[in-house]
């Protein structure tokens, strides 16, 4: 039996393969049928490789062969490997929407995790919803666990200008909406700009949990940056294979990395490249099942003493290829060492610190200094008042300037469908300085939260010249878009939250500087209006299945949209005592 040097205890995968029983014959001749000799596994340290690939996630289509070469360090440093396939989250083609299946993959890992017998994992992710999902899994089974992303694609390229997914792919769709580029040109951009394996390459959610991961220590450093093309993607796998089998040994668990301290260098990390809205509602759910609650003040807490520094798309003017050319997240987290919690243990066995202090940055224009950033404070605004209560969330970094005080007039859409059928109309009542709202797309109403916060604007409109106005919503944006757009309106409208009560005409200011969002209507009359509110559908209106029950245990956008009840950890026993435990009875 494998042993720990220090207690004598084996390993938790000891339970299944070293005992000379029924229950020990058949977990071993399992293996055997696939071609493993007892010699290959016996007394090994088993790492599962947790595998989100699927050819309904293209940014995770590469994942399969990525896994080889984790096999490889893995089996180099002694370990055994065992792969298993998990959920994947595509954000392209899943319905309603991926965040609606980000809490089911999550059980999906945590139970697999606790059900295999295995002693640590390497979780492989890419598309956005895959990673936050991987990690809350993996946070409350609380096994060694490290974490490769499939990395960005390289940059788009179309008729010579270098483009973003989906970045640019959206400011094209506006001017085809205009009239100023044709269909067939608008076309031809599908085959440049997603032209490599990985996930979108601009700061978008995928890239920006990216950086999150590695900055919070628990993927290796230069993790986040390597091209999913570039072969130094593969030697990351291997070297992430042997630090897995590292980790069982010295017995670092995800416990001993996500601390306060590495959750506060994630939020500056978040900040400073100008990163997605998303991750605020990720970052609250892998948090909290670490048993840390992040409140959404402490991103503004941060944020007024972390300035934007990574120039990248959709808020800057570069790509991933281009942080990774210039020192990838390492270069960033060296231009902010004096922000940052240097002491915070990493994956590596070494601290943040430690990992950083040799990074070097070669391009100072994709990553600023401190003292000439973008902006001065970080690239989200958390918003309170009397239409988010409870919150809402801008990334100011990717709005206009000149709107970031602004009252307007609100044109009100009752839900994503009302505001695709009318928001073209000819004869829409709507003005370039009004406020377009949607109601209905919260964690419950959407169902999922849908990333449908980035309304189109009106047609007429945009053949005027307008490219933007404020738009404001329940649900989410992705991180790829852009604008002076609000999200995460708390409570949702679905549940009762003031944006229910928001009808055509009304009043509302925005005011980025005061971090305020507020409906201008007399309580008495908002009172009057939530009397003649419709009885919201039982249970989201799913009569049964997973549906039925994520309506019945999501929370709201400022915790995280988890399930109430998955919130915490219940650590799995990867070391159990080498005797006395039962035959067939497997710790998790």
């Amino acid at each position: 039996m494998a042993t720990d040097h220090k207690n004598g205890k084996i390993l938790r995968s000891a339970e299944w393969f070293g005992t000379r029983d029924l229950e020990g014959f058949l977990h071993r001749a399992g293996l055997k049928n696939q071609g493993w000799s007892e010699e290959s596994f016996s007394g090994r340290p088993v790492i599962g490789i947790a595998n989100s690939w699927s050819e309904a996630t293209h940014c995770n289509a590469h994942l399969r062969g990525l896994a080889e070469h984790v096999k490889r360090g893995i089996f180099a440093a002694g370990g055994f490997p065992i792969e298993f396939p998990t959920i994947s989250l595509g954000e392209f083609f899943l319905s309603p929407t991926s965040m609606f299946c980000r809490n089911l993959m999550s059980m999906d890992v945590e139970e697999m995790i606790r059900g295999l017998p295995i002693d640590g994992v390497v979780l492989l992710s890419g598309c956005d919803k895959t990673t936050p999902a991987m990690m809350m899994g993996a946070a409350s089974a609380d096994i060694p666990a490290i974490v490769l992303t499939g990395g960005p694609q390289l940059k788009g390229n179309w008729k010579g200008e270098e483009l973003g997914s989906c970045t640019d792919c959206r400011r094209y769709w506006s001017e085809l909406r205009a009239g100023t580029i044709t269909q067939a040109e608008y076309d031809s951009m599908e085959s440049a700009i997603y032209r490599s394996p990985g996930h979108c390459m601009v700061m978008g959610t995928a890239s920006t949990m990216g950086a999150i991961v590695e900055t919070l220590g628990m993927s290796l450093p230069g993790g986040a940056a390597v091209p999913g093309a570039d072969s130094r993607r593969k030697i990351l796998a291997e070297n992430s294979g042997r630090t897995a089998v590292e980790l069982v040994i010295k017995g670092i668990r995800p416990s001993d990395i996500l601390t306060e301290e590495a959750f506060d260098n994630a939020i500056r990390m978040l900040l400073a490249a100008g990163g997605s809205t998303n991750a605020i509602i990720h970052l609250t759910a892998i948090a909290g099942r670490a048993g840390i609650k992040l409140d959404l003040e402490r991103f503004n807490e941060l944020s007024e003493s972390t300035p934007v520094i990574v120039n990248l798309k959709p808020g800057g003017k570069y790509l991933m290829e281009d942080l990774f050319y210039a020192g990838g997240v390492e270069a960033v987290l060296q231009k902010m060492s004096g922000l940052m919690n240097a002491d915070c243990l990493t994956v590596t066995g070494k601290t943040l610190g430690e990992n950083i202090a040799d990074a070097e940055c070669h391009n100072d224009d994709v990553v600023l200094s401190p003292d000439n950033p973008l902006a001065p404070e970080g690239g989200l605004t958390v918003l309170k008042g009397s239409l988010a209560p409870d919150g809402a969330v801008i990334k100011h970094i990717a709005a206009s300037t000149e709107l970031m005080k602004h009252t307007g007039r609100a044109i009100v859409f009752e839900n994503p469908i009302d505001l695709k059928n009318r928001i073209d109309d000819p004869d829409l009542d709507v003005e370039k300085d009004d406020i377009l709202v949607m109601k209905g797309a919260g964690p419950v109403g959407g169902p999922g939260m849908p990333e449908a916060g980035f309304l189109p604007l009106p047609k007429k409109l945009l053949a005027q010249g307008v490219r933007d106005m404020v738009r404001i919503s329940d649900a989410r944006m992705s991180g790829t878009a852009f604008g002076t757009i609000v999200l995460h309106v708390s409570p949702e409208s679905h549940v009762g939250g003031p944006l229910a009560l928001v009808r055509t005409g009304d009043s509302i200011t925005l005011d980025v500087k005061a971090k305020t969002l507020d409906l201008n209507v007399d309580d008495s009359e908002l009172e009057r209006r939530r009397a003649e509110l419709p009885e919201p559908a039982a249970f989201g209106g799913f009569s049964r299945g997973y549906g039925k029950m994520y309506s019945q245990h999501i929370t709201q956008a400022q915790d995280g949209c988890d399930f109430d009840f998955l919130i915490g950890k219940t650590p799995v026993e990867t070391l159990v005592e080498a005797a006395g435990h039962e035959a067939g009875f497997h710790t998790g």
